[in-house]
């Protein structure tokens, strides 16, 4: 049992150092799941498992969601939503002072609930909005970071696709999470836009005032985002309200943007070609990073690396809050080697066991033990807290994903300077940590409210 356990460790040291070098995150799981599980159990077992392994994990019908909503981004980006969304949001807000930025977020949450991908919401509005902030002579890191920062939305305001892996690793209800993702993610946009008024107060320079709007161009841009926002009420809402789950849902979604985009003379065959190709490519990306996903845990199981690690924590005498502090930590270590959906992959298989033995078990104890709420509780509010800095790794220096996308958007602007702009934000996205944590019912209350 120790050599195993030893074996597990290693392989985790040889994971980290593979990622390090940059090689890609589902090429590296498979490699170390693979040789682990044949020093472990012999060729003839690994060989087994793969006659039926792939089969097994994406035969999963709420797998089936996810090129849809991948689908329902790419169509929504080629239809030009992005445009309207920041149209609309710069006639709301563009007349005050850092309006311009503000509308960027707003549009962005808008454009975050359609696409569900915070690197596809960081480069489409990027495209879109930087040309304008740039012509208010914004400054470069207020403008570089709010659309970094910006980009973070789209994995936590619903439909979010790795809220919905999230969800299968851990064998929760997606619907359900996506109810608790609403007000954290609604929460996020509010303090965003109060970062960028504090901004703009000290330094008034950075975010000027946009020009006024007639009442005429008011009413054009609030009627041309109005499609966006049915189409959003009919997909969630719809969800929310029990007509139908999450892979109809999308189905109908992806109908309603292509309609859209149709109508608009936006969806022609380059256009629909584009949108699948990406849809297959990301596809295709997502599942072989759950194929090696699910051969490391397979390994590390047999292992015993998760239950040697839960045990230990379980017996480290630290408080469960403290315990949870650390492992959302090392979360947004994580963040400066992948990408969010390779960090809840690795990371939550090894996590929630600790957390649901520090909870006491299965099922929670009478006695107040653990986090104080049933296992079914935490499990959406951690859910909901890791996908919070999964987004901060997004942003965080040296490597936040986001800021390289944003940068290779804005050349002229340094990167260090599109850190500097991001930092506010990070500050508020740690703000927004600690309130959720000291209060777990701004989570748990919509979904209970609801069911």
């Amino acid at each position: 049992m120790a050599d195993a356990l030893m074996t597990g460790f290693a392989g985790l040291i040889v994971l980290i150092l593979l990622i390090a070098i940059r090689m890609p995150i589902a090429l590296a799981m498979i490699i170390v799941g693979g040789v682990g599980v044949t020093l472990l159990n012999g060729t003839a077992i690994f060989m087994a498992q793969l006659k039926t392994l792939a089969y097994g994990q994406f035969s999963i019908y709420d797998l089936s969601v996810v090129p849809m909503f991948v689908l329902m981004g790419a169509l929504a980006t080629q239809a030009g939503l992005s445009k309207d969304m920041f149209r609309a949001a710069n006639a709301w807000l563009g007349w005050l002072r850092g309006g311009t930025a503000m509308a960027a977020i707003a549009a962005c949450a808008i454009f975050g609930a359609v696409c569900g991908s915070s690197l596809a919401t960081a480069s489409t509005m990027g495209k879109v909005a930087l040309p304008e902030l740039a012509r208010y002579r914004y400054s470069g890191a207020l403008a570089t970071g709010t659309l970094a920062a910006g980009g973070v939305l789209g994995i936590l305001i619903p439909p979010s696709v790795v809220l919905i892996i999230y969800s299968i690793i851990v064998e929760a209800n997606i619907v359900t999470m996506f109810m608790a993702a609403l007000i954290p993610g609604i929460m996020a946009v509010l303090l965003f836009l109060l970062t960028i008024a504090i901004y703009v107060m000290i330094w008034p320079e950075s975010g000027p005032r946009g020009d006024p709007n007639t009442r005429a161009e008011f009413l054009s841009a609030t009627l041309g985002v109005i499609p966006v926002l049915v189409i959003f009420l009919l997909v969630i809402g719809g969800i929310y309200a029990g007509f139908y789950n999450p892979t109809p849902a999308a189905a109908v979604g992806v109908f309603l943007v292509w309609l859209y985009g149709t109508f608009r003379g936006q969806m022609g065959l380059k256009a629909m070609r584009i949108s699948l190709l990406e849809t297959a490519s990301t596809t295709g990306m997502i599942y072989l990073i759950l194929l090696g996903a699910e051969m490391l845990k397979i390994f590390m199981s047999r292992a015993g690396v998760p239950q040697a690690t839960a045990e230990w924590m379980a017996n480290s005498g630290l408080a469960p809050m403290t315990v949870l502090l650390l492992l959302l930590v090392a979360l947004i270590a994580l963040g400066c080697l992948m990408d969010s959906l390779s960090m809840i992959l690795l990371a939550i298989p090894f996590f929630w066991p600790v957390l649901v033995e520090l909870n006491g078990g299965l099922y929670q104890m009478a006695d107040g033990s653990g986090f104080g709420m049933s296992t079914e509780d935490l499990k959406i509010w951690f859910g909901i807290l890791a996908l919070i800095v999964v987004e901060l790794g997004l942003i965080t220096p040296p490597v936040g994903m986001n800021v390289f996308v944003i940068s290779a958007l804005a050349k002229d602007v340094p990167m260090s300077e599109t850190f500097k702009g991001v930092l506010p934000f990070f500050l508020a996205e740690l703000l927004r940590v600690a309130v959720l944590l000291a209060f777990p019912v701004i989570v748990l209350w919509l979904p209970r409210v609801l069911s």
